[in-house]
C-alpha cells in the first residue's frame, strides 16, 4: 500500500480535508488493536473500512470519532471556519459540542443512538435544540420533514422508537444524526442485523442522503457489497493494520494483497 493512497485529494476536490489522520494506534495492554494508520478524508467522500471480526476496524472508528483515546497518533478535524482541531487534545466541552453539531454517529444497534423513552419527533428535535432552536412549531415541522426524508410515516411522529421495526429505528437514527446538517458522519455497520430487503432499502436511502448533502463519511462494514455501493475509497484491515487501500472499485476488482483477495473470493463463492 502506498502511504499516499488515501492522502491524495480525489479528482475535482478543491477544499482541504475534513479529517486528517496520522499514525493512529491503539493497544489494550499487550493486545494491538490498530497501528500506524494514516489517511485524509475529503468533503463529499465516503471511506469504507473493511475486514473480518477482530481486524481493528471498530476500534479505529471509535478513535476517529473521539469515543476512544488512541495510544498514538493524531486525528485532526477541519471545522467549517477552516480551523484545525485535534479532537483528542481539545477540551471535552468542545468535543461534545462538535459531536452534537458537526458530526454524526450511526450505530449498528439503533438503540445505542436513540433515546428509546422519547418520541420519534423528540429524538430528531433534540439535535436541533443543541443548535439553539427553541420554537416548538419550527422544531416539529423540521422533524416531520425529516421523517418524510427517511420514509417514516408522519403519523408516527409521537410514537416511541421501541414500537418501531429494526429498519425503521435505523432510519430514525439517521434522521436524528443528519437533521443538523453535519459535515462528518461515522457509521458502524449501519445495515448489520437487518434482513436483505430492509438492507437494500436502507442502503439506497443512505446513498441518496450522503450524495445530496455532500457528507464526508467513514463507514465500518464487513460486507464488501455495502462498501462497493456506498464508498469511494476503501481501507482493508487485518490484525490491526491496513494491508491495502485505494479506490473502492480498483481494490475490489483487482485486489493486490493476499488477504484482500481472500475477502473478495469469499464473497464471490458465497
Amino acid at each position: 500500500m502506498s502511504a499516499a493512497t488515501l492522502s491524495e485529494a480525489p479528482a475535482g476536490a478543491v477544499d482541504a480535508p475534513v479529517l486528517s489522520v496520522r499514525g493512529i494506534g491503539r493497544s489494550f495492554g499487550s493486545h494491538l488493536a490498530c497501528a500506524e494508520i494514516s489517511f485524509d478524508l475529503w468533503p463529499g467522500e465516503v471511506l469504507a473500512i473493511v475486514g473480518e471480526s477482530g481486524s481493528g476496524k471498530t476500534t479505529l472508528l471509535r478513535c476517529l470519532s473521539g469515543l476512544l483515546t488512541p495510544s498514538a497518533g493524531v486525528v485532526s478535524y477541519r471545522t467549517a471556519t477552516g480551523r484545525d482541531v485535534d479532537i483528542h487534545a481539545v477540551a471535552e466541552a468542545e468535543r461534545r459540542r462538535l459531536a452534537r453539531t458537526d458530526w454524526g454517529f450511526v450505530h449498528q444497534d439503533p438503540r445505542d443512538g436513540l433515546r428509546m423513552g422519547v418520541s420519534a419527533g423528540a429524538n430528531v428535535g433534540e439535535r436541533l435544540m443543541a443548535l439553539g432552536a427553541r420554537h416548538y412549531g419550527d422544531i416539529r415541522g423540521t422533524a416531520l420533514d425529516w421523517l418524510d426524508r427517511v420514509e417514516i410515516p408522519r403519523e408516527r411522529v409521537d410514537d416511541l422508537p421501541q414500537t418501531f421495526s429494526g429498519g425503521m429505528r435505523q432510519r430514525l437514527q439517521i434522521a436524528r444524526n443528519l437533521v443538523t446538517g453535519p459535515r462528518l458522519v461515522f457509521m458502524d455497520e449501519p445495515t448489520g442485523g437487518l434482513d436483505v430487503s430492509v438492507q437494500a432499502r436502507l442502503l439506497d436511502l443512505i446513498r441518496g442522503l450522503v450524495a445530496g448533502m455532500g457528507l464526508a463519511v467513514v463507514i465500518v462494514t464487513h460486507d464488501l457489497a455495502v462498501a462497493r455501493l456506498l464508498s469511494h475509497r476503501i481501507l482493508v484491515m487485518r490484525r490491526g493494520r491496513v494491508v491495502e487501500a485505494g479506490l473502492t472499485d480498483q481494490v475490489l476488482d483487482d485486489p493486490q494483497h493476499a488477504y484482500s483477495q481472500l475477502l473478495v473470493a469469499s464473497i464471490l463463492q458465497g
